[in-house]
Formats: structure tokens, C-alpha cells, sequence
């Protein structure tokens, strides 16, 4: 449980920098920030994700204005809004008495002197369904609640203006269907049909976005209500595209049973923290394409990436216990081998295979669940399908991607192209395109050989080519990547690209150690490496090196260029802690961040220098799964 008070959810420097996430398990979500200002483009109360498609999400219902009619005849409004020119109006925040976040559910209580009103809202799991509860907590009499409903119908990555036709908004039973996509439903329903111009996300600004929308007022809903009554709405889409069928659960029901759910998936936690984790991990883990389980790789603008989920895998799967989705995963991923070479993603608009390590991830992923699970069946389904990614290695692939001839290794790098996960790009000019033989793609590839041939051996087959090429690589890479000759030395970062050998410090050389087959587990770590830590996790480049990018901040270019110049990487803090085989005292400062900013999860990134604020998505799956995975001592 989680509580904060007027002082946090009143300033808005501190209350709309936290933010909450409710997910629907469909890809969609309700999101926004303690103090109830909007300040990101994806906030709102009804994000609605095409079925089996999580990157392609819509804005439904924005925002639920509540305004109080007290027994004197005064109103008050709870909601705070932030619009063109830095003005806050109305400024409900001040009035919050407290937000809790309670069996991952939010709640809000707002103080009007003797009269208290709570709001709490939750989805149905699988399906884009929303249930928003008002309630009156006392009053000296009766008090008057109208919510009015702010929506939109439009890309959750983009902006929809006054400049263009309204929302079509015809009435129906107690309430409204909103552009033949979504519906809304409560009591006393009048509609209103009005712009609100001029809504500023303040976060969209600071990340160098367009951050002014134009917001259409459909119409409120009303009650009166005494102490102890509440106010409840629902919003929801249908799959079928019928709304003229009334599917209200009672919001009241909605949220008693996703409380229940919630409860149900942490009974065994071991402290808030972990009950925390667990919920983050559920909140990735949505039906994918053809109904298979797929991970949201972050919320609120990722979809899925094979290289996020397969990282993820063993914390989202193996740690919490839900093997049965992640076999059916797997099996789903290995659909998607092409050429050796496993889906990257769809965000895009088209499925792409363009990655040199998350195929590799795959490998590693289904030993670590046949370990983990004793699922010989799995192990015999997939082997072909794994036998057919070695030989296109050894054939060669798409972007240069082959086994060198000459020493084992992997190589990989083709003009214009980052395939390793840094990968971001500017201008489509790759940051660290690292063309030539990275260091931790060789090390998942020393993993991945002897990954099939645990697999191989496990099910009583010979497994001497997977054993002879590992030998092979793994004396390559011992002799390849160190730096100097000293018994224990950092590694390069990439051998045999354009300009040689890069000596750069960088965290990915921790998979040498890290991973359970990989070329150098069991040894000890260069001291070098330490250099590399902060509380949120490793940095993606030392300080001390002349590109280090201290923070990450401004405009898309901006951000991009630092992405992996220095950023801290949280997900990298569960390599660190298996090459150094530390504790899980090594999370201590990312379960002080679970309160942070994305209240009850793990960031995407955060800044490289102290005191390492947090950037990118507010709640990331391989940060989550890392942080479990290392916390449960699975994998």
C-alpha cells in the first residue's frame, strides 16, 4: 500500500511527476498522475488497444470531471487541469487528502471541510472495460456530484483540435456512444457537447512533443447523494463493434473483483515490495496476436519487442510462477522464426526482423524454462525450430549477421542499422551501431550453443556439433575480448569493427559473466565495472569516458543521442547482480524508486548523473522482471 498526502498530490512539482498505471491485460490501460493532472498525451481514463495489437492504441474517455454542489449551494471542483499558456485551472489537487494506491488500485480522497468524496477506478482483466466509483464519505447533508466526460477518439501518440469535426456522440441508455467506438454509462446523463481548447501535457513539452489538444465536453452525469452513496460510471469498448447492447458490470463489482485478482496474484509476496513487483510483472503479460500471452514491453507508448520480452522472461514467468502462459509464449515466438532470426516487433505498422541478440535471448529463454519447469514436451517441439537458427548463424542472415569462419564469433552490422538493443538513431544515423562483433552478443551466443545442447542432452540426443562450436566460440572469445593482460580485465566492447577494436566501458560485457553458460561465468569481475553503478543500476558508459552523456533530456534527437551514452539501464542491474552473484541488498535503491515516479514499478531509463532522475516509460518490463527475477533468485 502505498499513501501520500496534501503536500505531494497539492504540488504539482511533486504530485502530476507520479504517476499510476491500472492495465486492462489487452493491451490498454488507465493512466495519469496522483494529483489528477494530465500531463502526458497517453493519459487518460480509457486507453483503448486494438485486439491483439498493443502498440495501436486509442484515447477514449480522457477525464471524468467531478464537481461538488455542497448543502450551503456552493460547487466546487475536484479535477485540476493545465492549459495553453501555464495556467492550472481548476485546481482540485489542492484539495486531495490523500491518493492511495491499494492492491494496485488507485484512490483519491478529497477534503471540502466536513465533506469527504472518494473516487476509485479499475478495469476488467482481458477486456477494455472501466469502472470509476464516486462515493460520499460524510457531509452535514446531501451534496449534489455531476462528472463530466471529457473524450476524444484519437492515436494515443498523437493530438486531436477544435480545428477538425467534433466527436460523434449519440445518446444512449444512461449515457453516450462515443464515435461508434466506446461507451459511457451512469446516471443522470445530459449532454453538453462543447470543446475544452487548449489542454497542455506538460511531460509532451518537456520531451520536445506537441503538448496542446482540444477536448470535447459529451455531457455530464449527476446524482445526489447522501454519506455512504456513491456515484458510478462505467466506459468500455466492444470487440464486435456492438455498443447497442448495454454491457455494464456495476463499477462498484469492477473493482471488487479486480482488488480481489490482485490480491489472489500476490498471497505470497513477501513484502510490499515484492507484492509491488508482482503486480508490475502482470501488468506486461496481455493476449497477443493470436491469443497467445505477449509482453507489453513499457507503458505508456511500447507495445511488444522480442528482445524486451525474451530479457524479461524468466521475471515475468519463471519468478512469479506463471509457466503455463510462458510455454504458450514461447511456442507463439517460435511462429515468428524467419531466416534464423526471431520477430522483432510490430510497432511499426510491419512485423520486422531486425536484431542481432534477441533471438539469441529466445535460446536462453527456453533453457531457463525447460530448467526451470522440467517441460521436456517444450524442449521437443522447439528443438527443430532451434536447430534451424544455428545453421542460418552459420549460413549467414539478414544485415551481415553470421558466424565468422575464422574464430566462431558472431558478426554482424549492415549501413544505417543499430541491431544490438542499443539501438537507438538519429536522423537514421545509428548512435552505437557497433558493427563488427559485439561483446555481449557473443556471449549470448556461447549461452545459446550450449543452451540446445543442455536442451539436446536433456531429451537423450547427441549434441557434439553445438558442443564443438561452443568450445570454439568461447576460446575465441577469451582470447578476443579482454583488455590487456592482467588475470582479471574489462572487456571490449566490440571486436573486428570498422575502426578495430573498442575499448569503450560499457555494461554489456557483464553477459560474459552473467549469463549461466556463458564464457566466463564463475570468474571474477574487473574491478573497472564498479564504475558503472548507481542505485537505479548500471549506466550504459562510464563517466570517465569523453562521450558520457549525463543526462537524458529534451527533444526526441536530444534524448536519443544519450539513450546509450550513459543513461542508467535498470533492467542491467540483474546482470550485474549474477556476475557478482550479489544479494538482493543490491535492490535496495530500486525499491526506494518503486514510489518514485511510476507508483509501484521500475523505470525505463534514468538520468547517468546523480541524482539519476528517472526517464523514458514510467513502467518497464524488463526493469520490473530484472528487479524480481534477481529479488526471487530465479535464473
Amino acid at each position: 500500500m502505498v499513501v501520500l498526502g496534501p503536500q505531494v498530490c497539492g504540488d504539482l512539482s511533486l504530485g502530476a511527476t507520479r504517476e499510476w498505471l491500472v492495465p486492462d491485460g489487452a493491451g490498454g490501460y488507465a493512466m495519469g498522475t496522483v494529483s489528477g493532472l494530465r500531463t502526458r498525451r497517453y493519459h487518460g481514463l480509457l486507453v483503448v488497444a486494438e485486439p491483439g495489437r498493443p502498440a495501436r492504441r486509442h484515447l477514449a474517455l480522457a477525464a471524468l470531471d467531478p464537481v461538488l454542489t455542497l448543502p450551503s449551494g456552493a460547487t466546487v471542483e475536484l479535477a485540476a487541469h493545465e492549459w495553453a499558456g501555464g495556467v492550472v485551472s481548476p485546481q482540485g489537487h489542492t484539495l486531495i487528502e490523500r491518493f492511495d494506491l491499494v492492491d494496485g488500485l488507485p484512490r483519491w480522497r478529497w477534503r471540502i471541510g466536513p465533506v469527504v468524496v472518494e473516487r476509485e477506478l479499475a478495469m476488467i482483466h482481458g477486456r477494455s472495460h472501466l469502472g470509476v466509483v464516486h462515493r460520499v464519505v460524510s457531509a452535514p447533508g446531501p451534496v449534489t456530484l455531476t462528472l463530466k466526460a471529457l473524450v476524444t477518439w484519437r492515436d494515443a501518440h498523437g493530438e486531436r483540435t477544435a480545428g477538425g469535426p467534433p466527436p460523434r456522440v449519440a445518446s444512449s441508455s444512461g449515457g453516450a456512444v462515443v464515435e461508434r467506438a466506446f461507451r459511457i454509462a451512469g446516471p443522470g446523463w445530459e449532454p453538453i457537447g462543447e470543446w475544452y481548447r487548449g489542454a497542455r501535457t506538460r511531460a509532451e513539452e518537456e520531451r520536445g512533443l506537441a503538448a496542446h489538444e482540444d477536448l470535447w465536453c459529451a455531457g455530464r452525469f449527476r446524482a445526489e447523494l447522501r454519506p455512504g452513496e456513491s456515484l458510478e460510471v462505467e466506459a468500455w469498448t466492444d470487440v464486435t463493434g456492438d455498443l447497442t447492447t448495454d454491457h455494464r458490470r456495476g463499477a462498484r463489482r469492477v473493482v471488487d473483483r479486480a482488488r480481489a485478482r490482485n490480491r489472489a496474484l500476490t498471497h505470497d509476496a513477501a513484502d510490499a515490495a515484492d507484492r509491488a513487483l508482482v503486480l508490475a510483472a502482470d501488468a506486461f503479460v496481455v493476449a497477443g496476436p493470436q491469443g497467445a500471452p505477449d509482453v507489453v514491453a513499457g507503458y505508456p507508448w511500447f507495445g511488444a519487442w522480442s528482445r524486451d520480452t525474451m530479457i524479461s522472461y524468466a521475471g515475468l514467468f519463471l519468478a512469479t510462477g506463471w509457466y503455463d502462459e510462458g510455454r504458450e509464449l514461447l511456442r507463439a515466438y517460435a511462429g515468428t522464426l524467419s531466416e534464423g532470426m526471431l520477430a522483432n516487433t510490430a510497432d511499426t505498422g510491419q512485423t520486422e526482423h531486425n536484431t542481432v541478440d534477441a533471438t539469441l535471448w529466445f535460446l536462453h529463454a527456453i533453457e531457463r524454462h525447460v530448467a526451470g519447469t522440467g517441460d521436456d514436451d517444450l524442449a521437443a517441439e522447439l528443438l527443430p525450430a532451434l536447430d534451424t537458427v544455428v545453421a542460418a548463424h552459420l549460413a549467414g542472415t539478414r544485415y551481415g549477421i553470421r558466424v565468422d569462419p575464422a574464430d566462431g564469433l558472431v558478426t554482424q552490422g549492415a549501413p544505417g542499422v543499430a541491431l544490438t538493443w542499443m539501438d537507438a538513431r538519429v536522423d537514421g544515423v545509428p548512435i552505437t551501431a557497433r558493427a563488427g562483433k559485439p561483446v555481449e552478443v557473443n556471449a549470448l551466443w556461447v549461452n545459446g550453443l550450449g543452451a540446445i545442447a543442455a536442451l539436446k542432452e536433456r531429451l537423450g540426443r547427441d549434441a557434439s556439433d553445438e558442443h564443438r562450436l561452443r568450445a570454439r566460440a568461447r576460446a575465441s572469445f577469451e582470447r578476443r575480448f579482454p583488455i590487456g593482460d592482467r588475470p582479471v580485465v574489462p572487456l571490449h566492447d566490440v571486436v573486428d569493427g570498422p575502426a578495430g577494436d573498442d575499448p569503450a566501458l560499457r555494461p554489456n560485457q557483464l553477459l560474459a559473466w552473467s549469463l549461466p553458460l556463458g564464457p566466463l561465468r564463475g570468474r571474477p569481475v574487473p574491478p573497472e565495472l564498479y564504475e558503472l553503478l548507481t542505485p537505479l543500476g548500471p549506466r550504459s558508459l562510464a563517466p570517465s569516458d569523453p562521450a558520457f552523456a549525463a543526462v537524458h533530456r529534451g527533444g526526441p534527437a536530444e534524448r536519443d543521442a544519450a539513450y546509450h551514452q550513459g543513461t542508467v539501464w535498470p533492467w542491467l542491474i540483474g546482470p550485474y547482480a549474477d556476475a557478482l552473484s550479489a544479494g538482493p541488498d543490491i535492490l535496495q535503491g530500486i525499491e526506494a524508486h518503486l514510489w518514485e515516479w511510476g507508483i509501484g514499478s521500475v523505470s525505463e531509463t534514468a538520468d547517468g548523473a546523480p541524482p539519476h532522475h528517472a526517464t523514458g516509460c514510467p513502467f518497464q518490463a524488463w526493469s520490473v522482471a530484472e528487479a524480481l527475477r534477481v529479488r526471487r533468485k530465479v535464473g
